[in-house]
């Protein structure tokens, strides 16, 4: 098995693409990119509307059913593929942290409830009815991304945050998430964890860094999450050991190297409660 390829918005073209910012239909963006369908990463955000048409998409090794109204909205390093009907039909689009967290200055991308790394949850349902909502917003950024104004990227920017605003409403009014004075810990502990969790395995180490008890942090955890500190650290590690485990390249003692794990046992143990299958068998289904 082959490595899965990490893509950059530089191998994808389209005579509306700029670099950072990439606009397509989805009928466009496969007819041009087939190679979408196998296994792949991005190192950028994607955010991807279906409008007719049926099929799969695994994220992250779970499975997602495609239909009408189904929205994804991917962060950078996701593991993804599809298996497209032939008449499938919608929009896709890329960007970059950057272009939008140094365009709006006092927004940041991450903020949004859909890209936060422990909650994320990838594929939202829109209906019928909402789509009518949904859609301009879509038409008009195909629209102006194949016009020549001079401000083209302001409005650009300014829709895409408007779809953004209005996912986050479905996706919070879905998810049953709400506004908790917890959040911004829950987010500084998101950070610390995708920072620090192949090196420091510990609850301690994040209650530490955030200058709060143990006790402290796995309460807003469990409230906020329904999770605790130990079981949102070993989450966030086999599903990086699952991404690693893809590369055959790899033997499974350097993926536990590449962990943090100086035991062995401990990483196969580790993975075998966290999954039910020991890495070798892990990697033996997905081959």
């Amino acid at each position: 098995m082959k490595k899965n390829p990490v893509y950059n918005i530089d191998n994808f073209k389209a005579d509306f693409g700029k670099k950072e910012l990439y606009i397509n239909t989805f009928k466009n963006h496969l007819k041009a990119h087939s190679f979408i369908e196998k296994p792949h990463r991005h190192n950028f955000y994607l955010l991807v509307l279906f409008t007719n048409g049926s099929g799969n998409h695994a994220i992250d090794f779970t499975n997602y059913v495609i239909k009408p109204g189904s929205l994804f909205v991917l962060q950078p390093g996701q593991i993804h593929h599809w298996e497209l009907s032939e008449d499938i039909e919608g929009y896709i689009f890329f960007y970059s942290q950057e272009v939008y967290n140094i365009y709006f200055a006092q927004k940041r991308i991450e903020d949004y409830p859909f890209y936060q790394s422990v909650r994320n949850q990838p594929a939202i349902v829109f209906e019928r009815e909402e789509l009518q909502t949904l859609l301009p917003y879509f038409d008009l950024m195909i629209q102006e991304s194949q016009s020549t104004n001079s401000n083209k990227q302001d409005k650009l920017l300014n829709l895409l945050d408007c779809i953004h605003i209005e996912i986050s409403g479905k996706y919070l009014a879905e998810s049953n998430h709400t506004s908790h004075s917890y959040n911004y810990k829950i987010q500084h502990f998101e950070q610390l964890l995708e920072q620090y969790f192949t090196a420091e395995k510990a609850p301690s180490f994040y209650a530490e860094k955030m200058n709060i008890t143990l006790k402290h942090l796995n309460r807003i955890c469990k409230d906020i999450l329904n999770q605790t500190v130990t079981e949102l650290i070993a989450k966030r590690i086999i599903l990086e050991a699952k991404r690693l485990l893809i590369d055959a390249s790899k033997t499974i003692s350097q993926v536990a190297g590449n962990l943090g794990f100086e035991n062995y046992a401990y990483f196969i143990r580790l993975f075998k409660k966290q999954t039910g299958m020991t890495p070798n068998e892990f990697r033996k289904m997905i081959n």
